[in-house]
């Protein structure tokens, strides 16, 4: 069930806010998320996610943009699944593999090394984990779409094949076929790459 909250201001459209539902047979009803709670606490890792996909933090805070859009369109619909959160990775991922069949309008270009200088942490030598970051982005970006995310998915955000499995919208088999030959690509394109999982 959906409730519409008036907001100050005499611009303002109502917000939609899920109600929770009632309960049945004496259970409780599991707390209700709202979108903006949902937003506060995903937004870092859904950006995260994108700019790893992308390989650009500006066109993947554009890519979370439209998503989030999309989301609040479905909220309804988002609010019976069980993780809502890997519903929106799935649209982020959707999201991707749509801009990259239109990949001969949007040229997306890897930052600068001076931008990412500046936006480094005085964490070690800067060049040295300049190079390394570069080098594996370079190699991740020569994978296939799927193969990427599914590398992205397990290794920067940490989810478990069912998950990935369930964010690509695919089975878990699938996922780590997917995975065993982003890794082999790796492996062949760079000796020193060890697996850390």
């Amino acid at each position: 069930m959906t409730i519409w909250l008036e907001t100050a201001g005499t611009d303002s459209a109502p917000t939609p806010r899920a109600a929770p539902a009632p309960a049945q047979d004496g259970a409780h009803p599991a707390p209700a998320r709202s979108l903006e709670e949902l937003v506060r606490t995903h937004l870092p890792g859904l950006v995260r996610y994108a700019t790893v996909l992308v390989g650009d933090q500006h066109t993947a805070a554009d890519l979370v943009q439209e998503v989030l859009l999309r989301a609040h369109q479905r909220w309804h619909r988002i609010t019976l699944t069980d993780r809502p959160d890997l519903y929106l990775r799935r649209m982020v991922t959707n999201e991707h593999l749509s801009w990259r069949r239109h990949w001969h309008v949007r040229m997306i270009r890897p930052t600068a090394d001076d931008a990412l200088v500046d936006h480094a942490g005085a964490s070690g030598d800067p060049a040295e984990n300049l190079a390394q970051q570069d080098a594996m982005w370079q190699r991740l970006a020569r994978l296939p779409a799927r193969q990427r995310a599914v590398l992205v998915l397990r290794y920067y955000e940490g989810l478990a094949d069912a998950e990935i499995a369930t964010v690509l919208g695919t089975s878990p088999a699938t996922v780590r076929s997917h995975a065993a030959r982003a890794l082999a690509t790796l492996r062949h394109t760079d000796p020193t790459f060890m697996e850390t999982r």
